[in-house]
């Protein structure tokens, strides 16, 4: 029987690919399109990668300029740390996905 991990099943046996850490992580942030949200996000991701790089932070908003994609690549150090800023993402009410 195969198991089944997110949209692809893998055959029985074979484990779910490792991260090995540190690495270079990217993350994608969904939030409402505002004046405020890159700043914002870089503050969180800041608290949790302190060495994160706020000039590499990239933005895009949605076609109809609703709501804005924004894109960093943090040196995660380990999986509590994503967690940690997953968690903290999601649960400031501005953000609505994480990715």
């Amino acid at each position: 029987m195969s198991e089944i991990i997110g949209k692809q099943t893998l055959p029985e046996g074979q484990e779910e690919p490792k991260i090995e850490f540190p690495c270079d992580y990217p993350i994608k942030i969904l939030g409402e399109a505002d004046d405020t949200f890159n700043a914002f996000v870089a503050s969180i991701v800041l608290k949790h990668a302190p060495d994160f790089d706020v000039s590499t932070l990239t933005s895009r908003d949605s076609s109809k300029g609703k709501f804005r994609s924004v894109g960093v690549i943090i040196r995660a150090t380990g999986e509590p740390q994503i967690m940690a800023l997953f968690h903290e993402l999601k649960a400031s009410g501005r953000v609505k996905m994480v990715i």
